[in-house]
């Protein structure tokens, strides 16, 4: 790929009470976790860092891949498996694999790019009956961080989303002044 996908290279990570994400997200520490769209892979590497079973970080970037993979090597964290995949498409995983999956500020940008539908599909393929999803997405407000007020998701516009899918959402997260999280499982 010549050009880096829409965003590549930006995290929320430092955006958000870190204590809370991982609160809210109640991980295990056998579970299957999947980073979709994880570019330099910031949650990735703090999920590994708590978790023994695998974390697929998938990212159509692959200098975040290469990134991700370096930073994983230096920390001896041999659980994640970090690949280059376009999300909207396959995933290199299989049916019902997985526990939990994250998707941080990155599906307004599948929307937006209405690449959406694909990648969507995908999760309901890969997380198992009783899995989860994480979204986290800027609250829809004025001013940086994060992308133009209109491109960005209100939970009510999540919801409208994922529920169609066979999703409900359990919780609304507040994670910080500039971006929160939505809980769904699979019904």
């Amino acid at each position: 790929m010549t050009s880096k996908p829409t965003a590549a290279g930006k995290s929320s990570f430092d955006l958000i009470d870190v204590d809370t994400f991982f609160n809210s997200l109640n991980l295990n520490e056998e579970m299957t976790f999947l980073d979709l769209a994880c570019g330099v892979g910031n949650y990735a590497v703090a999920v590994a860092e708590r978790v023994r079973g695998t974390v697929h970080a998938l990212d159509l970037w692959p200098e975040g891949i290469d990134t991700l993979k370096q930073r994983a090597e230096k920390k001896g964290l041999g659980n994640i498996n970090a690949a280059v995949c376009n999300v909207s498409r396959s995933l290199p995983l299989e049916k019902n694999s997985v526990d939990a999956c994250l998707m941080a500020t990155v599906l307004h940008d599948l929307i937006r790019d209405g690449t959406h539908t694909g990648a969507l599909a995908e999760i309901v393929r890969v997380l198992k009956p009783d899995g989860r999803l994480a979204v986290v997405e800027f609250k829809k407000q004025p001013g940086p961080p994060g992308p133009p007020e209109h491109i960005r998701l209100s939970p009510e516009e999540l919801d409208a989303v994922l529920t169609p899918l066979g999703f409900e959402c359990r919780e609304k997260i507040d994670l910080g002044a500039a971006v929160y999280m939505s809980m769904f499982h699979r019904g």
